[in-house]
């Protein structure tokens, strides 16, 4: 289908990558500068981000760059998240991004960026590169996914 073995597809695929991780971030500032947030864009924006995210970790995994225990953590993470924000709206509470989560897209995003390229001869340390991106985008999916439950905890307390 869509092989990036090439080193011309390699940039190309890393220009698209880049290209939907900037336009995500400019959306998302653009909405909020000029009050344009919809209902429509809350449910969009985050399944846009996963989709992106979880689309070329999945290619990492079957090119043997990922392991799939890393996309199965960062399943586990945005379903419980989503999960806990659910039972927040049945509760008339909502719960906005954190931070925490901001900096986990963001690291995520830029290990992807290069594991793109890492195959690439010229690149540096490229046995360890996998390894170092697959623990970044661990150690920030832990963290803020715990962020997002110690932080709301409140919300299965008034659970039924």
């Amino acid at each position: 289908l869509f092989d990036i073995t090439g080193a011309a597809d390699k940039w190309i695929a890393l220009v698209i990558f880049c290209v939907a991780s900037l336009t995500d971030m400019l959306d998302g500032k653009i909405a909020r500068k000029y009050n344009l947030i919809t209902n429509f864009g809350k449910f969009m924006d985050p399944l846009a981000d996963k989709m992106l995210v979880l689309t070329a970790m999945c290619y990492f995994v079957d090119n043997n760059t990922m392991s799939g225990w890393v996309v199965a953590l960062v399943l586990l993470r945005e379903f419980g998240v989503s999960g806990l924000r659910l039972l927040a709206v049945e509760q008339g509470t909502v719960i906005a991004a954190a931070w925490s989560g901001k900096i986990k897209t963001f690291i995520t995003m830029v290990s992807l960026g290069l594991l793109i390229v890492v195959a690439e001869p010229w690149v540096p340390f490229k046995e360890i590169i996998p390894p170092v991106c697959s623990a970044l985008i661990v150690i920030s999916t832990l963290y803020s996914g715990a962020e997002y439950f110690v932080k709301n905890i409140n919300v299965f307390k008034r659970c039924d």
